[in-house]
Formats: C-alpha cells, sequence, structure tokens
C-alpha cells in the first residue's frame, strides 16, 4: 500500500489515554515507513520518548486565546513538510490548525466543542458511538470517520511485584484519579468482596486524596493499593486475576483494549466504550454504571467462576487480534487517512 505523508498536532496534557495514543501511533507510522510529522506543545518526556523511536518533535506554545503565534508558526512548520494531511488532537490544537494545501482533520476521544474544530475538513472518531454523536451534533456523516485504537501486545510478560499479601486475589484498575473513572464505586465494592481480594489502582490525579480517605472510612485502606502513575502496564496486567473498569464516562477505554491484550477477564460498567467493545458473557462482563453492588456481583462471579473467566479472556483476546493490533490499526489509519486526501 502506498505510503503516507502525515502531521500531527498535539497539545494534551502529560499522560492520558489520547496523549499515550497519539505516541504510539506516530511511533508505528514511523516504524511502518509513512512520513511523521509530529508537532507539540513542550512536554521533556514526551520529547524523549518520540526521539527515542526515531521521531523528532517540533515543540510549540500551544497557548490560551491570546495566544497569536501559535497558529502562524505552525503554518510554517506545516507548508516545510507538506503533509497530504494534518490531524489535530483534541479541541487545544484544534483550535489552532491552520488550513493549508493538505486535508485537515481533527481527531476526537470524546464528546469534545466541535467548534474547536471548525477549520477541520473531517472529524476522526474512535468508536461508532462517538461517530454517532457528531453526526447528531450536525457534522456531515460523509466527513466523519471511525478509526481505531491499538494497544502494545502485552502476552507473555513478566508480572509485576504488587503489595498484595501472597494467596490474595487482585483486582487491577488504571487512570487517572478523576470522578470520571468510578474508582469510588470500586472502593464502595470492595466492602462487598471477601477480604481475601485486594484492588491495585495504578494512576494519580485530583481525587487520590479523596479516594485514600475514602478506603479508610469504608474500612478497606489495607486492600486498596495506590500505585501512582505506572508505565509497565503489561506487568500489572500480568499480576492481576481480573482488571475492572468502573468509569462513569469513558468514550473508549483504552484499558479495555489494554486487558483484551493481555487475556485477563474484564469487568466494566457499561459506559460508551466499554459497551461498545464487550458482548456480555462472551469478551467480558457488564454492570450497571454507579452501581457498587452490581460491580461488586461481576467481580465475585468471575473470582468464583474459573471457566467463565478464561471463556471471556480468551475471546478477549481473539478480539485484540483480529482488530486491535498495531498492524491492524496502522493499516486503518493510512487507508482512512489516504482516503481523505483524495476527496
Amino acid at each position: 500500500m502506498t505510503g503516507l505523508r502525515v502531521a500531527h498536532m498535539m497539545a494534551g496534557a502529560d499522560a492520558g489515554g489520547a496523549e499515550l495514543f497519539f505516541e504510539r501511533l506516530v511511533a508505528a507510522q514511523a516504524r511502518a515507513g509513512d512520513q511523521v510529522l509530529a508537532l507539540i506543545r513542550k512536554n521533556a518526556a514526551r520529547q524523549a520518548r518520540l526521539q527515542k523511536v526515531g521521531v523528532a518533535p517540533q515543540v510549540f506554545t500551544f497557548g490560551g486565546p491570546w495566544d497569536v503565534w501559535t497558529k502562524p508558526l505552525l503554518a510554517r512548520a506545516l507548508r516545510k513538510f507538506a503533509p497530504q494531511v494534518a490531524v489535530a488532537w483534541m479541541g487545544r490544537a484544534g483550535s489552532h490548525a491552520p488550513r493549508g494545501d493538505y486535508v485537515l482533520a481533527g481527531r476526537l476521544g470524546g464528546q469534545y466543542d466541535l467548534a474547536r474544530f471548525a477549520a477541520c475538513d473531517h472529524l476522526l472518531a474512535n468508536t461508532e458511538t462517538l461517530k454517532n454523536w457528531i453526526v447528531a451534533q450536525g457534522f456531515a456523516e460523509n466527513r466523519t470517520h471511525v478509526v481505531p485504537n491499538f494497544v502494545d501486545d502485552h502476552l507473555g510478560a513478566t508480572a509485576a511485584t504488587l503489595p498484595v499479601p501472597a494467596g490474595c486475589k487482585t483486582i487491577l484498575a488504571l487512570g487517572r484519579l478523576h470522578t470520571n473513572k468510578g474508582f469510588d464505586v470500586l472502593i464502595a465494592a470492595l466492602t462487598r468482596l471477601p477480604k481475601s481480594v485486594h484492588a491495585v489502582i495504578a494512576g494519580d490525579g485530583p481525587e487520590r486524596a479523596a479516594l485514600q480517605t475514602l478506603a479508610v472510612r469504608a474500612g478497606v485502606a489495607d486492600r486498596v493499593h495506590f500505585l501512582g502513575w505506572r508505565h509497565d502496564v503489561a506487568n500489572l496486567l500480568a499480576a492481576c486475576d481480573v482488571f475492572v473498569c468502573s468509569s462513569r464516562h469513558e468514550p473508549l477505554g483504552n484499558m479495555v483494549l489494554d486487558a483484551f491484550s493481555a487475556a485477563k477477564p474484564i469487568v466494566a460498567a457499561m459506559s460508551d466504550g466499554p459497551r461498545e467493545l464487550i458482548t456480555p458473557g462472551k469478551n467480558g462482563v457488564l454492570v450497571a454504571v454507579d452501581s457498587a453492588i452490581a460491580l461488586a456481583a461481576g467481580i465475585e462471579s468471575v473470582l468464583d467462576t474459573p471457566v467463565m473467566a478464561a471463556k471471556i479472556a480468551s475471546n478477549g483476546r481473539a478480539l485484540f487480534a483480529q482488530n486491535f493490533t498495531e498492524a491492524a490499526v496502522v493499516t486503518a489509519w493510512r487507508t482512512t487517512l489516504l482516503g481523505l486526501a483524495k476527496i
């Protein structure tokens, strides 16, 4: 298939699902032989990671409403690189993205303010559910496209050492410690599970202190382990018995794909992303959003039924292998973006 000349603009936070997928995609496209330009907000760690995989990012301010310099500087960099397609990731990059002699696409990972993508010719969603939402806001359906995410292949990773007593069962949860992620629901669910069940939460954020206080008040502080941000997701998954996504709001949930990749059974609240990815009883367990009772029951059903746990883990892995590997998703992105360049 013909190669692609693509520029990606990212002004996101230090950590997050969209930001980490941006890095994985840029690196994967470069490995696949595409010519890739990364235009990012200053972030030393992100710069180092991109440079390590052979992509030399260019750094811009991507400031607020009074930043009048970023757009013309981006325009100059894009003119010099001459991409077929330029992709603006999330709202801030969308606001600064200049028009030029290329197709301009906005990539959304959630229900963002579409006004920030006013300059874009096309919008890219990572799920059918999100595409439908974009179209419902009035954006043209023929200019709205679904291109999936991928995660690394985690199968066979060495198990991380976790602060969980020997002989206990381990629930793993990942993500920013924010109310959207529903970690408070997970802590409440833990009170309904046997004392031999521990929860390990890898992530950080504004709710950390409140969640730690909640665990103390609920009497499970000794069974909830906060690890902070970790980059050894594969090793954490290898060490757990069940993966839990308790999110109240989850447009996709890269973490669901991570669990599929690692062949781990998953219990998830039925927010948009997990509901689209999981077929209940086949490749995961779906429970009501914001219900500690339902979440505890779902976790217990997996822990108490090894045959079911093995079945949903195996089917999740099969879905990953079919649709969400690096090779499959890079091909989907290339096909989509080359198609946009011809419209």
